[in-house]
């Protein structure tokens, strides 16, 4: 096994107190768990993460739970550490499937890198990235724009799905758990404000990639 994928299979680290996490870390703590081991199985080409990760991505840009051969796989168990307000679940469950369905289209076809990364570039940083040196790529923008002018859940999941083919085509990883924290204050009264606003901070503050690290 290479250096690279052992450190890949340790990213999980030790575990995390998760009932006295708050929602949104919670959520993002949920993500990374889930998704990190099964990066590591789909990488070292095991052939159950493989075959998961497969029937993963067919929900992808598509609502929680309208596709029953999912139950079980997305990893939104482990949310229920916690009490939630029936609401409050519902958001938390739905932010986890977009979340883990999206990265799971993303790493289709990546065997040698991880396209989820915690502390990674956040959605706006991972479009910008898109686009070559400086030069503002219309096309792109308007996508992203499109994404930010959603007025539901599940026409957010559909454009978030269409960018997330291009960052695939272009391997360019960002952080799902990050993203998952964010699709869930999406949902809650006023929060999609302030997630838009993260989404253009993150794509204005786009910058050379840097060696080690990066600023979500």
């Amino acid at each position: 096994m290479s250096a690279d994928r052992r450190r890949s299979g340790a990213s999980t680290g030790a575990p995390v107190q998760t009932e006295s996490l708050s929602a949104a870390d919670l959520i993002n703590e949920t993500v990374h768990s889930h998704v990190s081991r099964l990066q590591w199985g789909y990488r070292e080409d095991r052939s159950e993460a493989v075959a998961t990760v497969a029937r993963i991505r067919r929900g992808a840009g598509k609502p929680a739970g309208e596709i029953p051969d999912l139950w079980g796989l997305i990893g939104a168990e482990a949310l229920y550490v916690r009490g939630w307000r029936e609401e409050d679940a519902g958001r938390a469950e739905s932010a986890v499937h977009m979340a883990v369905t999206l990265w799971a289209l993303h790493q289709q076809g990546h065997h040698a890198a991880d396209m989820h990364v915690k502390d990674g570039p956040g959605l706006g940083k991972a479009v910008r990235r898109l686009m070559p040196d400086a030069a503002m790529d219309e096309p792109i923008r308007k996508r992203f724009v499109r994404a930010g002018t959603a007025t539901s859940i599940d026409a957010l999941a559909t454009r978030l799905r269409e960018l997330v083919v291009l960052l695939r085509r272009d391997d360019i990883a960002m952080d799902y758990g990050k993203l998952a924290s964010q699709l869930y204050a999406w949902q809650r009264p006023g929060g999609r404000a302030e997630v838009h606003r993260a989404w253009g901070r993150s794509f204005h503050s786009y910058g050379p990639v840097k060696p080690e690290g990066d600023a979500p």
